[in-house]
C-alpha cells in the first residue's frame, strides 16, 4: 500500500513525464519528425497524467482527421497554458529541441543509435552545431559497408552522444 506523500509522488512524476513528452512531440512535429496525430496523442497523455487546461482539452480532443489541420493552431496555447515552449518553425532553438527530443529517445530505447544519426544527419545535415557530430557519425556508419568503421564502435560513440543531449535538455 503506498501512502498519500508516495501517491503525489508519483503524480508529480508522471506529471512531468507526460509534460516532457508533449514538449518532445511539440520539438519533433514541429520539424516535420513527428505527425500531428502524436501531438494529440501526447495531449491525451498529458491529460491521463493529471495535466489540465482548456486549451490542452481542446488539443487532446481533435480527431486523427482533424489533427494535421488544427494542431498548428491549437498547439501553442496548449504548451502556453502549461509553461511550455514551441520555438518558432525554423529556428536554431526548435531544431535544437528537436534533436534533444530524438537523442532522448535513442537513450529510452525507441530508436536505435544508426536510425538516430541517420534521421538527424538527413533533417539537418552539417548546418546545426548542436547535431553536428551526428551528422559526422551518419557519414562514418557509412564507412561500415566498405569496411572503414566498425559498427559497434559507431554505436557505442552515438549512444554517449545522445546520453550527452539526452542530460543536458534535462538541464534546461
Amino acid at each position: 500500500m503506498s501512502s498519500p506523500a508516495s501517491t503525489d509522488t508519483g503524480s508529480a512524476t508522471a506529471a512531468a513525464s507526460a509534460a516532457r513528452a508533449l514538449q518532445d512531440h511539440a520539438a519533433l512535429w514541429n520539424v516535420g519528425e513527428s505527425p500531428a496525430t502524436a501531438v494529440v496523442d501526447a495531449a491525451c497523455d498529458a491529460l491521463v497524467a493529471g495535466l489540465d487546461g482548456p486549451a490542452l482539452r481542446i488539443l487532446a480532443a481533435c480527431t486523427r482527421a482533424e489533427a494535421p489541420y488544427e494542431v498548428h493552431d491549437l498547439l501553442p496555447p496548449a504548451l502556453d497554458e502549461l509553461g511550455l515552449t514551441l520555438h518558432p518553425h525554423g529556428s536554431a532553438a526548435g531544431q535544437e529541441a528537436a534533436v534533444r527530443a530524438l537523442a532522448g529517445r535513442l537513450v529510452a530505447g525507441e530508436l536505435s543509435p544508426r536510425d538516430l544519426t541517420f534521421r538527424v544527419h538527413r533533417r539537418f545535415g552539417h548546418e546545426l552545431p548542436l547535431a553536428l557530430r551526428l551528422a559526422e557519425l551518419d557519414d562514418e556508419y557509412d564507412m561500415v559497408e566498405i569496411g572503414v568503421a566498425a559498427p559497434t564502435e559507431l554505436d557505442a560513440e552515438v549512444t554517449a552522444e545522445a546520453r550527452r543531449l539526452a542530460r543536458w535538455a534535462g538541464a534546461a
